[in-house]
């Protein structure tokens, strides 16, 4: 609704992701893939950890026991591209931007009210960021979260971006 108010700071995706994996059942099964040395995303790192919590509940409701999902980071330009896979039935076309409006769900085979995809998108969205699904390479479906890299330069990010730390 465009009342919430992130705290951005840079964040390593190799530090949130194992927290978001933390509570979930089955979460031994993902594969996380993080480039060593990989950039700092400008993020807030709650609303990030939600964010990822959401997609990986998600891909591992969906991924067939033999083959895990997985996160994927890509450094594109100035952004990072964070890749949740699996390898499940997949969304029709007409479906993937639906997926992400409150209450939606896709088939009836699993439990939800339908309010996790669409969490991720505004958290994604609050912080400046973007979120897509599309089809996996041999079937499945992928939900790219797509964000700023964290500058050196605050001047470059425009005001307003950053908050002061508080103490």
């Amino acid at each position: 609704t465009g009342s919430l108010q992130p705290f951005l700071r840079p964040t390593a995706i190799d530090e949130v992701a194992p927290v978001a994996v933390g509570g979930l059942d089955d979460s031994l099964r993902l594969e996380l893939a993080v480039p060593e040395g990989f950039p700092l995303v400008l993020a807030d790192p709650g609303l990030l950890e939600r964010v990822l919590a959401n997609l990986f509940s998600n891909a591992l409701r969906y991924s067939p026991a033999a083959r895990p999902p997985e996160l994927q980071a890509q450094l594109i330009d100035d952004m990072v591209r964070i890749e949740v896979v699996d390898h499940g039935p997949g969304v029709p076309d007409e479906q993937k931007e639906r997926i992400f409006e409150p209450f939606t769900r896709v088939g009836d085979r699993h439990p939800g009210v339908g309010l996790g995809l669409a969490v991720a998108k505004g958290f994604a969205e609050a912080m400046g960021g973007r979120i897509a699904a599309v089809d996996t390479p041999g079937g499945g479906l992928t939900v790219t979260v797509t964000l700023p890299v964290a500058s050196v330069d605050k001047s470059a990010l425009g005001a307003g971006s950053l908050h002061p730390l508080e103490l």
